[in-house]
């Protein structure tokens, strides 16, 4: 799933972008724990100083990936029609972005103070909350829409998650599309089975 581009030097046009780009390449590749803002104007084939004019440090452009990341998924969230759909569509993130997905929700590696990071991560949240609102008391499992909004923010993450790890193989087998996987289970999260 990583974005192989060829190695080659920046001439010109958007450093910033050369980097970032760079960045979910190594990450996709190698981990978050790989990037470094030496190597990666070494890729770009710039100074070395170039990268930190723009992001200071190694958490300010991790940093920069995750609010990158978050105003994607954001703006996918946004278009779903119901909160199925909107667990769906995180899923289908998960698995088209895995790079911006393992920076996204890793306080240790982040600024997580920046600005541009909590104006993003708060149209996520927005967005869930919107739809967890339309939900009728009774689907959502009562009158807690916080319980409620945590419920399917940690089953979406979770599938996601697994999904990326390949540990949900096995449940797959057979079906190509994991996030239609998770749509089919979502009836099971807010409507519990009768005791």
């Amino acid at each position: 799933m990583a974005r192989h581009r060829p190695s080659r030097p920046y001439h010109h046009g958007n450093l910033r972008r050369a980097v970032l780009d760079a960045a979910l390449d190594v990450i996709a590749d190698q981990g978050p724990g790989a990037v470094s803002l030496r190597d990666l104007a070494r890729r770009a084939g710039v100074s070395h100083a170039a990268p930190a004019h723009h992001f200071g440090d190694r958490a300010g452009l991790l940093t920069a990936v995750a609010a990158e990341g978050n105003g994607l998924l954001a703006e996918s969230l946004e278009a779903a029609a119901d909160l199925a759909d909107l667990g769906v569509r995180y899923v289908r993130f998960a698995l088209a972005h895995p790079a911006y997905f393992q920076v996204m929700y890793q306080p240790h590696l982040l600024h997580a103070d920046a600005p541009e990071l909590a104006a993003a991560r708060d149209r996520v949240d927005r967005t869930l909350r919107a739809a967890i609102a339309a939900l009728p008391e009774a689907e959502r499992g009562g009158p807690d829409p916080e319980s409620a909004r945590l419920a399917a923010w940690s089953a979406a993450h979770g599938f996601a998650t697994l999904a990326l790890s390949g540990s949900l193989d096995p449940a797959l087998a057979g079906h190509d599309d994991p996030a239609e996987v998770f749509r089919a289970l979502t009836p099971l999260m807010f409507n519990p089975v009768p005791r």
